[in-house]
């Protein structure tokens, strides 16, 4: 079968070790099931792969690829959850949780074999190409949103970072839950696209607000790290799920922190009852995921250099 995969790690350029070519196709496996991919989206962490984090030598070659919709075995059209070894079901009971491309193949590919408990049913009122988008940059962003930084319809939030996969999705989710919505943005394009998407304002990093908010969605890090922690209001919270800027902020604000009886709270990801949540809220609501572009898979390579190069806004969607 035809897929996009990691043939070597190359941190320094990662696009090096990408590939497109045929590799085998899945073996069955008890507990598991195998789906044909209609669609599926880039993130960072496939970036991250070609670059050696989470995915070592011995592993390779390894189809990159975490978020995948399609149809299972029996016809059924399933949106794939990539998180696995987090319940125990298709996996050893002391498996850590890991996600697709850290020890399986993953999404880029014709098909793909995950645990069966790790399949949700696909909408109908979503395509293939919006669901694919959810299970890790939305959820994450739903996650942050709305189980860690614990918002409320009427609360103020700021996303740093707009045009990001995770940022994108932070602004559409807050502003349907309610939220007003602050986002920044080194690009005027970006910040003008922001406000179009339901942003009440974009500003450039580091302006100040029109009020200090209830919480920041954190993506960026270091380069945004002391203006996220500015923009709280006392007892407000920072939920952090990135660092693309890099880890390491020149000024903790320690002082401000606690202070101002500041929350700091890490995210990663979602659960699966957290994206069977975000199915059903985007197909009430009528949200959809921002798609920058849709490429067919042999064309891979284009994705996976827009999103290095940081010139998109939404998700890069790659179609089989």
């Amino acid at each position: 079968m035809f897929a996009a995969y990691a043939a070597r790690i190359d941190r320094d350029q990662p696009l090096n070790g990408l590939e497109l070519g045929e590799r085998p196709e899945p073996e069955a496996r008890p507990g598991w099931s195998t789906v044909t991919v209609k669609a599926a989206s880039l993130n960072h962490h496939d970036l991250w792969s070609l670059r050696g984090v989470g995915l070592g030598e011995e592993s390779l070659p390894m189809i990159l690829g975490c978020d995948a919709a399609g149809i299972d075995e029996h016809g059924n059209e399933v949106v794939v959850y990539p998180v696995v070894g987090l319940s125990g079901h298709g996996v050893g009971p002391d498996e850590p949780r890991s996600i697709l491309t850290e020890r399986y193949q993953g999404t880029f590919a014709e098909k793909v074999s995950v645990p069966t408990w790790n399949l949700l049913p696909k909408p109908k009122e979503l395509s293939f190409e919006e669901a694919a988008c959810l299970p890790t940059a939305w959820l994450t962003a739903y996650r942050m949103l709305f189980t860690n930084a614990g918002v409320r319809p009427g609360d103020s939030v700021l996303v740093q970072g707009a045009g990001g996969g995770v940022a994108t999705a932070a602004i559409v989710l807050a502003k349907a839950a309610g939220l007003r919505v602050f986002a920044t943005s080194r690009d005027e394009a970006k910040r003008k696209r922001a406000e179009d998407l339901g942003a009440d304002a974009a500003f450039e990093p580091g302006a100040r607000l029109p009020r200090r908010v209830d919480a920041v969605i954190e993506t960026v890090g270091a380069a945004t790290w002391s203006h996220s922690v500015k923009s709280l209001r006392p007892g407000g919270t920072l939920v952090i799920s990135g660092a693309t800027s890099g880890p390491n902020p020149q000024a903790a604000e320690l002082n401000r922190i606690f202070f101002l009886e500041l929350k700091v709270v890490g995210s990663t990801m979602g659960t699966k009852d957290e994206l069977e949540d975000l199915l059903s809220f985007c197909a009430v609501t009528g949200v959809r995921p921002v798609v920058d572009t849709v490429l067919p898979l042999d064309r891979a390579r284009e994705g996976f250099e827009k999103m290095a190069g940081g010139d998109l806004f939404g998700k890069v969607v790659l179609t089989v």
